[in-house]
């Protein structure tokens, strides 16, 4: 029917989601069903409604769907609907279905979220929202789902209808079962009068049904959402028979054989009357009433109409709206934050990114992570409100300004990290005196205008007197050193061939190399370089010896690239170079020992210890801070050019470090436009730039890493062997994901010990880096950011608020200074 409401875009109210249309004459006439929303990234995405009238007001809110093979897959999607924090139903219809809750919000925004389950995209076709009085359909505790709504009496040929027959536009149906009555009125209802405030439709009104005697009861039994679920009854009365003087229809209703609603009930001619079903709620596999004309009256029962609603309790309360605003405030600050939608904090498995929540009632954001998130400018004091923050990392990012005194005010706050930006003047006494009273974890380092004390000395003019002069004459002394130094030693060496790289690694002899390898007894691993030995030096270190191979297409320049790279480039989760040996044709490069080889091995159908969700993520993470160390933290940056499964190696504890940086490059230039030709890569590695144009860069090692991510979730290796031809790991994967189908991507040997939130979230990350065009896909710090987030998924989310050892980081620890940029040469 034409109902003549205004609809208006939905674009204001949700920040993801695509707009798709659906099948002609998939979905009746409506127009607000002929589009809908799908949401295929993310597992939990949102609608924020502000009604003008805000909280503590009663309000319909209405979900309305109809999948209308709108993706030409003609497979139904199974998705949950969110209230809130709180489940309120799952959609499973391939025809039109309405979902209509009645509400009273403690707060002034309403969250309708969509969730997805694992099959299939959610997806919306309109969402509804109706001011109601604040006296009726209420509720202490929880909310009212509809599961029925008659009008009785009326024809069941006749359509259901809505506004604006009914100005609340609530649906109704018409029931009129066999042995019924019908009796209908062209009277005028009383029906908008100021005593009624349920505003019942005249159209409902008229209509009505009653049993052929007094006698005979007027009955109706319908089956609940199942045999828990407490249900609640709203009957609809109005007399619209004429009787005679002085007579008048006398009612008692029976809810489930239990008990009597009332007393009994008298109707006055044309007037409404709504009786409620007080507390308790009546619950069963079938659920029934019974309305009976009270003893010794002579008329039969009447009923005109009838509303069932099921209880949808509501127990995951909403983050104090304190700490809501804050960090909504944050949010809209630093617009590089994503995924954050809904409550911040419930249900857990949803809960945002990067943030730990407590068990109040209602729950309070007592940790926040934001580490490496590209936040700019000065630190928001919306961070201030949030009272019950116990723990706040906002380091490795681009945070300017003064250092906020506000953080100081914070009654919890016993871990402040802020190391990594470029704030400037002088950290609080109140702070720096709580950690070194030991009460306080403070990491301020690598700020380079940033000072402990108040306020910050600066250096005069004439204080560098003293100093530049001595450094001076220290220079002279120390070039006067070194020559006479090189002259003692050429007059050393003679007869040694001569190297050309300097480092300050350990330089051995070639026999020293056959003395550490006992005689290149043990092979640990070949490549293009050469082969690989199981090493021991005099300390009963065991390393590994790369030894450059006469026949090596790789020869003496990339020999010496690696060598290079590897002593200036210093990083835990890049394989160390420990030492070299460059003696005429004999060349070598000795690395730290990898006890569990690379991941290419661990994640082998023939290893038989299969690597735990956990691990995977763990290596993941490692591995990305170690190609985001390579891509942002070198001066210029350093492309790997050959990221692969092979190429991570593992020690004794499992840490994957990155290996093979033969065929790395440094740039003169950081821009993502300077690019190299020159060969690199792996089949099934390669981004699609490169096998268009033969061209490299950053963005080009981010889309093998994607394809890692990949091979860790669902262990498969990159190209797929088959008996006819071979497929790509993302030709195997894409319909899975299309599907939804979590359970067949993740490796089946993982029995399904893995967290299908994070595992999504895994997959989400992967699928942003193999986009198909380069400049769409995520900086490397992006990506580890996303990881640091994933992982923390599979990680308790209480923060231990006792025994942490106070430290302030201001000066370069030896950590530090190993993730250090090494300069240009």
């Amino acid at each position: 029917m034409e109902t003549r409401i205004p609809y208006k875009s939905d674009k204001e109210l949700v920040s993801t989601g695509i707009v798709e249309t659906v099948s002609p004459d998939s979905c009746g006439d409506s127009q607000p069903l002929k589009n809908l929303r799908s949401f295929p990234v993310g597992t939990r995405n949102c609608y924020t409604l502000r009604p003008e009238q805000g909280k503590n007001n009663n309000y319909l809110i209405r979900a309305s769907f109809c999948y209308g093979n709108y993706d030409r897959k003609n497979i139904t999607p199974i998705f949950d609907l969110y209230l809130g924090p709180n489940r309120w139903d799952t959609v499973n219809s391939s025809g039109i279905v309405n979902f209509a809750i009645i509400h009273v919000p403690s707060t002034d925004y309403i969250d309708v979220c969509l969730v997805k389950t694992g099959d299939g995209v959610p997806f919306i076709s309109a969402l509804e929202l109706r001011r109601l009085d604040n006296s009726i359909y209420h509720i202490e505790d929880g909310a009212l789902a509809t599961i029925r709504r008659y009008d009785i009496g009326m024809e069941t040929t006749e359509s259901s209808f809505r506004y604006p027959i009914d100005p609340y536009d609530r649906y109704w149906d018409p029931l009129l079962f066999d042995g019924w009555s019908p009796i209908t009125t062209d009277s005028t209802i009383y029906s908008q009068g100021n005593d009624n405030a349920y505003k019942l439709p005249a159209k409902v009104l008229r209509t009505a049904a009653t049993t052929r005697n007094a006698s005979i009861s007027l009955s109706l039994s319908w089956s609940p959402p199942d045999s828990l679920s407490k249900c609640y009854v709203y009957f609809h009365f109005a007399e619209i028979e004429k009787l005679g003087a002085g007579q008048q229809r006398e009612l008692t209703i029976d809810l489930n054989g239990e008990r009597n609603l009332t007393e009994s009930i008298k109707l006055d001619y044309l007037k409404p009357l709504t009786i409620v079903q007080d507390d308790p709620p009546i619950s069963g596999s079938r659920l029934y009433f019974s309305i009976n004309a009270a003893e010794g009256t002579k008329f039969p029962p009447i009923l005109n109409a009838v509303e069932i609603f099921v209880l949808k309790k509501l127990p995951n309360k909403t983050t104090a709206i304190d700490d809501v605003e804050a960090i909504m405030q944050i949010k809209e600050q630093y617009s590089v934050i994503r995924n954050w939608q809904g409550d911040p904090c419930f249900p857990i498995e949803y809960s945002w990114d990067g943030l730990n929540c407590s068990n109040d009632n209602p729950p309070r954001i007592i940790s926040l992570n934001l580490s490496s998130s590209k936040l700019a400018g000065e630190i928001a004091t919306s961070f201030s409100n949030l009272k019950a923050l116990q723990s706040l990392d906002l380091s490795h990012n681009d945070l300017t300004g003064p250092f906020p005194d506000v953080l100081a005010q914070l009654p919890y706050l016993n871990t402040l990290d802020l190391s990594g930006n470029k704030l400037k003047g002088s950290v609080p006494e109140a702070l720096v005196q709580k950690s070194r009273d030991g009460k306080f974890v403070l990491r301020v380092g690598d700020n380079p205008d940033l000072c402990l004390l108040a306020p910050c000395k600066r250096k005069k003019k004439n204080e560098f007197t003293i100093p530049v002069v001595a450094s001076s004459i220290a220079a002279v002394l120390i070039v006067l050193f070194i020559l006479s130094a090189l002259a003692i030693y050429r007059r050393k060496i003679k007869g040694v061939a001569k190297s050309n790289i300097k480092s300050k690694n350990r330089r051995y002899s070639y026999s020293e190399v056959v003395r550490i390898t006992n005689h290149f007894n043990t092979i640990i691993g070949r490549g293009g370089f050469g082969s690989v030995y199981l090493g021991t030096l005099t300390d009963d270190t065991q390393v590994a010896v790369k030894l450059l191979s006469p026949s090596s297409n790789q020869g003496y320049k990339e020999f010496q690239a690696e060598a290079h790279l590897l002593m200036v480039v210093h990083h835990r989760n890049l394989v160390s170079l420990l030492g070299y040996c460059d003696e005429g044709e004999n060349k070598a490069l000795i690395y730290e020992y990898m006890a569990n080889g690379n991941l290419q091995q661990q994640l082998s159908v023939t290893n038989k210890c299969i690597l735990k969700w956990n691990d995977r993520l763990q290596i993941a993470m490692d591995a990305a801070h170690g190609l985001e160390y390579l891509h942002n933290g070198c001066k210029p940056p350093i492309i790997h050019r050959d990221m692969k499964t092979s190429n991570i190696l593992l020690n004794e504890h499992m840490q994957a470090k990155i290996a093979d940086f033969g065929l790395s490059r440094a740039f003169a230039n950081e821009s993502d436009s300077h690019v190299s030709t020159r060969p690199a890569g792996t089949l099934g590695y390669l981004g699609p730039e490169f096998q268009a144009s033969g061209t490299f860069n950053k963005k080009s090692d981010v889309y093998s890493f994607g394809i890692i991510l990949f091979e860790l979730i669902t262990g498969q290796p990159a190209i797929i062997r088959g008996p006819v031809k071979n497929n790509h790991i993302f030709d195997w994967i894409n319909p899975l994901i299309e599907r939804g189908d979590i359970q067949n991507i993740v490796d089946p040997r993982l029995d399904g010990e893995f967290n299908t939130n994070s595992a999504w979230k895994a997959m989400e990350i992967a699928m942003s880096c193999i986009a198909p065009v380069a400049i769409q896909r995520p900086d490397m710090s992006n990506v580890l950011a996303e990881l640091k987030e994933c992982l923390a998924q599979e990680r308790s989310r209480t923060i231990a608020t006792e025994g942490i050892t106070s430290r302030i980081l201001l000066k370069r620890t030896p950590e530090l200074e190993s993730e250090m940029a090494p300069q240009a040469r």
